[in-house]
């Protein structure tokens, strides 16, 4: 959630410009009545839009509901794609949920949109020239070492069984202990610290204990660190939602206000893992070593680099990078999941007669092999993806003019943007019972699960830059919702995700779709 100072120094810089501008603001809306009388001559629809002021009052009035207003929009026109203009019009671009045309995005024309400036004005201090931030040669080097590792039994091995430790070590006793005191708990926090831990320790190697009492919590050295990150993610996220870019930027060129703190929280995050990565060339790095990092260190040993401060630099990169993607991530994904099985009792009731069904089970600890059997899950957190993908809108960068396949224009240097959350809304997409959950419509009739066309499920996106961590994920979330709903029976606070609330779901603008205000409920263990 944005905090107060950073929204104080937006505030102030905005209501600066408004005062110089008031004079040009007068002038713009004295002939507003003649730009809806004449509108833009196009095939493809723009919401409403002013001169100088683009699409501004359309998004300021629906800021709270951003992505079903998105949603809304996508669904009324022919092609479920739109135009949008920037504030000042310093920006063009085009937002879709048609999958043929993010098929033409992420795969067909796949050269032609990359991630491009705006990623990396946003993310360059944070992911450096990490995997997810940069294209042409240093993305094909990153995904080459990334994809030969995620292929590896190994690496599914190893990320399996630290899932299972920490599910068993620390967050079945954390949340048993607060079932025993019938205490209400934010299980989106529990989830997001749950999943922090897991995946520096696939990661690092190191696991900075972040599911444990606040006041140890506090004194650990890594505290300092997941603070650190928190807040960068979260001025990151600002920086990518802020309708008036020169802002954030006027704020780091000077070094003033949330930009200061941003520095200083990078620097947080560069220390912690430099030291991490000496304290492993101090040691002998070899194919046994499980680690990311200990892996790519081992898989770069015969990649050139200019020295050791650059080859530092670039495993630093990498790794922040599948930190930032692989934790908040999953546990959004799982936060959804929990709201919508508590509203929907009849799928929570199917999903426990499966996991009972498991032979001579006496925990909720279960193995890969069990878990890949177990079908209704697999399609009931995908149907949760599919309505609350953890990244709701994706974007790229033009770089030379083109036409979709739905013959929508996109200019050179427009940016493209495809709506995962509009996409699961569209009844072109879906059919008309597109806004209900049921993991049904991922079953075949043998009750396996059926996988979709990855265009129609953007989620893990597509093309060449599908998610490595794909298995990963899926593996994390079966694990924890399989451990969870064995042991304990979920009951949100709220009365979770049912087909009312549905309609108005509570999440907060951000780059992920997380829950606004979290997600309080109680635990009642199950009598197996």
């Amino acid at each position: 959630m944005l905090n107060l100072d950073m929204i104080t120094d937006s505030v102030s810089s905005l209501a600066l410009l408004l005062c110089l501008f008031i004079p040009l603001f007068l002038f713009i809306f004295r002939f507003l009545s003649i730009s809806t009388l004449f509108p833009s001559k196009t095939s493809t629809p723009c919401p409403q839009s002013y001169p100088i002021i683009g699409n501004l009052p359309g998004l300021l009035r629906n800021r709270h509901r951003f992505h079903d207003w998105v949603a809304d929009m996508l669904s009324q026109t022919p092609s479920s794609t739109l135009r949008a203009r920037t504030f000042l019009d310093l920006s063009h671009g085009i937002c879709t949920a048609n999958p043929t045309n993010v098929e033409h995005l992420l795969h067909s024309n796949f050269p032609n949109y990359i991630k491009g400036s705006r990623f990396h004005d946003v993310l360059t201090e944070l992911l450096g020239d990490g995997i997810f931030k940069v294209d042409a040669h240093l993305w094909t080097l990153q995904r080459k070492i990334a994809s030969h590792e995620f292929n590896t039994t190994s690496l599914k091995r190893f990320i399996s069984d630290t899932v299972a430790s920490e599910i068993s070590d620390r967050l079945i006793p954390y949340l048993s202990a607060a079932c025993e005191e019938n205490r209400a708990i934010d299980l989106q926090d529990v989830l997001q610290r749950f999943t922090f831990d897991n995946i520096c320790q696939v990661a690092f190697g190191v696991n900075p204990e972040c599911l444990t009492s606040d006041n140890i919590y506090q004194n650990l050295p890594s505290s300092k660190f997941v603070k650190a990150f928190d807040y960068a993610v979260e001025i990151s996220s600002s920086r990518f939602l802020s309708p008036l870019p020169l802002l954030w930027k006027l704020g780091r060129f000077l070094n003033i206000g949330s930009e200061k703190r941003y520095r200083e929280a990078i620097k947080v995050i560069d220390q912690y893992a430099m030291e991490i990565i000496r304290s492993k060339e101090q040691g002998e790095v070899t194919r046994k070593c499980q680690d990311l990092l200990s892996r790519f260190m081992f898989s770069t040993l015969n990649v050139e680099f200019q020295d050791e401060v650059h080859k530092r630099k670039f495993l630093r990169d990498i790794i922040i990078s599948f930190i930032l993607a692989g934790r908040d991530t999953t546990s959004t994904a799982l936060t959804w999941f929990f709201w919508l099985i508590s509203g929907h009792p009849r799928c929570a009731s199917l999903i426990h007669e499966e996991l009972s069904s498991v032979p001579e089970k006496r925990s909720g600890i279960f193995s890969y092999e069990e878990l890949k059997k177990m079908h209704y899950l697999h399609a009931a957190l995908t149907e949760s993806m599919r309505l609350f993908p953890p990244v709701p809108i994706n974007s790229r960068l033009t770089v030379a003019d083109d036409v979709l396949p739905d013959g929508t224009h996109v200019g050179k240097g427009w940016f493209a943007d495809y709506s995962a959350y509009a996409m699961g809304r569209m009844d072109k997409v879906w059919g008309e019972q597109c806004r209900e959950y049921r993991p049904e419509r991922w079953l075949g009739e043998d009750g396996a699960f059926m996988p979709l066309d990855q265009f129609r499920f953007p989620v893990f996106h597509g093309g060449p830059r599908i998610c490595l961590g794909k298995e990963m994920a899926y593996v994390q979330m079966k694990s924890v919702a399989a451990a969870l709903m064995y042991e304990f029976e979920i009951v949100a606070i709220d009365g979770g995700g049912s087909a009312d609330k549905m309609m108005n779901p509570p999440y907060m603008l951000s780059l992920l779709l997380k829950m606004r205000g979290g997600l309080p409920v109680r635990l009642r263990r199950r009598h197996l």
